[in-house]
């Protein structure tokens, strides 16, 4: 804990940034014939710096953005892939990307210290840190309607601390307004690296499923980073 907590605290410089971000998105809503399945994906550039973070939107992204707002205000059916990802573009997605230490230290200052052991990452040694996750993490509105919260946080570490990735689950359910009964779990998965004295996410990918009021729900999302020169 206390390597992981130095090199967290180590790891939020300014270094720059230049990479393209990805983003695929997939989601279900409903089940059988029914069913309405949704595609997405999208790609930006995105620059941070002693200017801000800037994300850039590509001639071909916008024309595309274009084409599928003409094409759903004449069909509401329509698909609409690139609108669909960019939704997952955006500076409050982007941020934690790439200032992925103090992202992952407010985590761990939310969670509570389980256990340590000695594991592998990518074929290397690495140490395993697992957290239980606190419902204190839902917001207080949304608390009441809970009767039951799962979650746990895993973080594998270099010897020296660095974190290398973290796995993430929760599990929910309760009942809203007397009558509607939900359950939903959350998957989040994430790789990280090292940019200077910064700590970066290179890929995350998000699953999520619930069922509640008679409807059942399914998604999935990939961001990945690809750092430039």
């Amino acid at each position: 804990m206390s390597d992981l907590k130095a090199a967290l605290a180590r790891l939020q410089g300014p270094a720059a940034v230049k990479a393209t971000l990805e983003a695929k998105t997939w989601s279900k809503q409903g089940e059988g014939k029914d069913a309405e399945e949704k595609n997405g994906v999208a790609n930006v550039f995105i620059e941070e710096g002693q200017r801000g973070l800037h994300i850039h939107y590509s001639k071909e992204l916008l024309t595309k953005l274009d084409t599928e707002e003409l094409a759903k205000e004449k069909d509401a059916k329509v698909k609409t892939p690139t609108l669909s990802a960019l939704k997952e573009i955006n500076s409050s997605e982007v941020r934690p990307l790439i200032y992925a230490a103090g992202s992952l230290s407010r985590a761990v200052e939310k969670a509570n210290f389980k256990s340590e052991k000695a594991d592998t990452f990518n074929g290397k040694p690495a140490r395993l840190l697992s957290f239980d996750l606190s419902i204190d993490k839902i917001s207080e509105k949304d608390r009441k309607y809970v009767k039951k919260y799962e979650g746990k946080l895993d973080i594998w570490v270099a010897p020296d601390g660095t974190p290398l990735a973290s796995r993430q689950h929760e599990t929910v359910s309760g009942r809203a307004f007397v009558v509607i009964s939900f359950e939903s779990t959350n998957d989040d998965e994430q790789v990280y690296a090292q940019v200077g004295e910064r700590l970066i996410t290179t890929r995350k990918e998000s699953k999520s499923s619930g069922s509640g009021a008679g409807e059942k729900g399914e998604s999935r999302i990939i961001k990945t980073l690809q750092l430039q020169s």
